[in-house]
């Protein structure tokens, strides 16, 4: 009798314990703002607009042992938007694209991870810009870990994605004749993260 009273003691402890393992989250990272950049380019006729956005939060939990539990979210206020030329900012916060007045963040959220090969990996996930949310696959490498050599226990991470998505997708820039005939459809989108943790 009291064998079998430990036996169920155990299993009970056993179940018990599952949820909590379940329950466990990734390693979390900081973005490291003064070295990460969100960057974007399109035609303009033949020749290639590059801007940027100067703000953006993220919440990165990732663990490359154990994507199952990994995670990504991240905003960015269109409103940060950064082409070196004001008249042109300007114009890209308008209802021509972007409205930044009633859609003024742009956000992405994970779903899943995925392994390729070595370094590469794609995160799964939702994207909305203005008011149109698409599923999209983003692939990204992550070029290296290593001890923070001017932050005492601190761990670094250097992450690079690059991708492509079509504007029209979303309806930015498709509500006037220059939007349409003068720039391009295809927006190249590169990032460069440099991420922290404590070891």
């Amino acid at each position: 009798m009291i064998r079998t009273f430990k036996k169920l003691i155990m299993v009970l402890a056993v179940v018990g314990s599952a949820p909590m393992l379940q329950a466990q989250s990734a390693t979390t990272w900081n973005v490291d703002k003064a070295h990460t950049s969100v960057n974007f380019s399109v035609n303009h006729f033949f020749s290639a607009v590059t801007g940027k956005f100067d703000n953006f939060e993220g919440q990165i939990s990732f663990d490359p042992e154990n994507l199952g539990i990994s995670s990504v979210s991240f905003t960015i206020p269109v409103s940060s938007i950064n082409t070196s030329d004001a008249k042109r900012d300007k114009h890209l916060q308008s209802d021509d694209f972007f409205n930044v007045k009633k859609f003024p963040i742009i956000t992405f959220k994970s779903s899943k991870f995925e392994k390729k090969s070595g370094n590469d990996y794609i995160v799964h996930g939702q994207l909305t810009i203005r008011d149109v949310t698409k599923n999209v696959a983003l692939p990204f490498k992550v070029l290296g870990q290593m001890e923070h050599p001017m932050m005492k226990n601190t761990m670094l991470m250097g992450i690079s994605l690059d991708t492509k998505i079509n504007r029209t997708d979303y309806g930015v820039g498709v509500g006037s004749w220059a939007a349409t005939a003068v720039v391009g459809d295809e927006v190249t989108i590169d990032i460069n993260m440099e991420l922290n943790r404590k070891k």
